[in-house]
């Protein structure tokens, strides 16, 4: 009988120390994964309009978000002032300016490719090429996008506008950059994905 009880005593230490074991245990998967595909931190963005004629002739208008993630937002500096009836290329500045030196967004937008798209809208027949009033509406309305991803899809860091012979006093010219990791394709909308960030820029052609 004493053999019998210390068997007992022996199975109940050992299923008492495989549950306290299982309890202090804390390499299991209750942990949230890591998040991925966290947006950028954009503070500074330059849009840089170059006549394709003179590129003496450079037109540049900012936005800025001083506090980056904080309670501000993108702040516009400058209006986009350009001339009527001239071709520009548009080119962007992005930067996260809290970090030292400030980081490049703009490149690493260039190296995720796949997952972002710039979309545009602006004032009715701003320009003349492209017509219309942008993509915001419909993704396969004019964009005049001279880059791609590996997939053939547009991103938009370089895109080119014609102006109207048209003056034009208070217009519009929007941008917005979504983030669309693993769902980006030639029929995604600007409503797919994370929007970076959306900014309205006053226009005039004059």
């Amino acid at each position: 009988m004493h053999y019998l009880n210390n068997l007992i005593k022996i199975g109940t230490f050992l299923l008492l120390a495989t549950f306290i074991f299982a309890a202090c245990d804390t390499t299991g998967s209750t942990e949230d994964p890591p998040e991925e595909n966290e947006e950028e931190l954009i503070t500074n963005i330059t849009l840089t309009f170059t006549n394709m004629d003179d590129e003496n002739d450079v037109v540049t208008a900012r936005a800025q978000d001083p506090d980056g993630s904080g309670v501000e937002e993108l702040q516009v500096l400058d209006d986009i002032e350009l001339q009527t009836d001239v071709t520009y290329r548009l080119t962007f500045e992005i930067l996260n300016g809290l970090e030292t030196p400030p980081g490049d967004i703009g490149e690493e937008i260039e190296e995720e490719a796949e997952e972002h798209q710039i979309f545009f809208q602006f004032t009715e027949n701003a320009f003349s090429d492209p017509v219309g009033n942008g993509n915001f509406d419909n993704t396969n309305d004019p964009v005049n996008y001279e880059d791609v991803d590996d997939d053939g899809n547009p991103v938009g860091l370089e895109t080119t506008w014609t102006t109207s012979n048209e003056t034009l006093t208070d217009g519009s010219f929007r941008i917005r950059l979504q983030h669309q990791p693993d769902i980006k394709s030639s029929t995604t909308t600007v409503n797919d994905g994370d929007t970076d960030f959306d900014i309205t820029f006053t226009l005039i052609i004059q």
